[in-house]
């Protein structure tokens, strides 16, 4: 993740964080937060994370007057806000990554329908919670009275911000018809029926008003800032599946910094286990169970390591049967891992102490004979993963 600046539509210095995939970018995102919110919030995190495990890089910021960047809020409009995003854009097309994908949430969802059409290089444009009518936002905001200058402080989602009399002018008098009518981009639209600040027919009319191709897919039970982890992990993989069908992505490859054949894995949740694991074009995920503080989003680590065992027993089966033309219809390797003491081992005189073992239990399909299937069984315990496993190994950490 890297932390950059750029100027905003005033000038002022704007607060981004770069979240880049191991290997080279296979395409660029946008994000734009919620009113009231930053760049920070957990939805964000939550999805520019699985984005850039998918080989997107990500760029979100906070708006002009908000979180870490420069300026007042309460002098900024909806149209600034729109302005902001444009120039965001525009820098990260002198960072050699035009952004092919605009993500919005909230109020953020109608300014990137806005800055869409301001952007050649945008493909496809995703809305999280997003009004139809910008204004719709405003009449659900905690606020006080206006001071002597029409300055009204406001609340929403935990947030307090300063507003002025200008952005009530101008988000009351925005509108998304038009800009829909003419979007000429993919439009993925993202709602919770259940939302109680805005409302799902906002949904309903976004995508009425939007031409194809379009699409809509319900958040379910998830509150308007996406706060639930679970929430913005779908949101995200959802995003991730829509937008490869309309963006040019380009191959996924290896870290960059890494050669050929490296395994990377980083951290997807401080809060948790949960691991993204990248091999070349390859994603999977590691996380632990629930009951040892993780999310059970993916297998346990030894559960990797079981599945290693199963997976070049079957194959090596197969290359064998392969060569020798026997009828195998099909594997079927079932891993089991334990660790047992030692002295209860096969030999019995190993080390003292637990050591680890897998049972494998395989199943042949065919019309094989029993001196084939006897044959195929030596041939799993030449399996390379299976030696690995039997002999000893030597793990090299260096710190970088």
């Amino acid at each position: 993740m890297e932390k950059i600046t750029f100027a905003g539509h005033a000038d002022h210095e704007l607060a981004a964080r770069l979240d880049r995939p191991a290997g080279t970018p296979r395409a660029a995102a946008l994000f734009a937060h919620c009113f009231t919110c930053g760049k920070d919030i957990h939805a964000a995190r939550r999805i520019a994370q699985r984005l850039t495990s998918a080989g997107f890089a990500v760029l979100r910021f906070d708006f002009t007057g908000l979180g870490h960047s420069g300026g007042e809020f309460e002098n900024t409009t909806f149209t600034t806000n729109v302005a902001d995003l444009v120039a965001a854009a525009r820098h990260m097309e002198e960072m050699g990554l035009p952004p092919a994908l605009l993500i919005g949430h909230s109020l953020g969802g109608a300014a990137v329908i806005k800055a869409a059409a301001q952007l050649p290089c945008v493909r496809a444009v995703a809305t999280l919670g997003a009004p139809f009518d910008p204004e719709h936002v405003t009449t659900h905001l905690a606020a006080t009275e206006p001071d002597a200058d029409g300055v009204r402080e406001v609340s929403l989602g935990g947030g307090t911000v300063r507003i002025g009399p200008d952005f009530l002018e101008d988000v009351a008098s925005a509108s998304l018809a038009n800009t829909l009518d003419n979007l000429k981009r993919a439009l993925l639209v993202m709602h919770a029926p259940r939302d109680e600040i805005v409302g799902i027919d906002n949904a309903t009319q976004i995508f009425t008003h939007a031409k194809h191709p379009k699409s809509f897919v319900t958040l379910d039970s998830a509150d308007h800032l996406v706060s639930d982890r679970a929430d913005a992990d779908y949101a995200a993989g959802v995003i991730v599946a829509w937008a490869s069908r309309y963006l040019d992505l380009a191959p996924e490859t290896a870290p960059s910094d890494a050669p050929e054949g490296v395994v990377r894995v980083a951290e997807a949740d401080p809060d948790g286990f949960l691991q993204d694991i990248a091999a070349g074009r390859h994603h999977l995920q590691a996380d632990e169970p629930e009951k040892v503080g993780g999310t059970d989003r993916g297998l346990s680590p030894y559960g990797l390591l079981a599945a290693a065992l199963g997976a070049c027993t079957s194959m090596t089966i197969r290359m064998y049967a392969r060569r020798k033309e026997w009828p195998l219809d099909s594997v079927r390797v079932d891993v089991c891992h334990a660790k047992i003491h030692a002295e209860d081992a096969e030999g019995g005189d190993g080390p003292s102490g637990k050591i680890d073992r897998f049972e494998r239990r395989i199943c042949l399909a065919g019309d094989l004979d029993d001196t084939q299937r006897e044959r195929l069984v030596e041939i799993a315990d030449k399996c390379p993963v299976h030696q690995t496993l039997e002999r000893s190994s030597k793990v090299v950490t260096e710190l970088v």
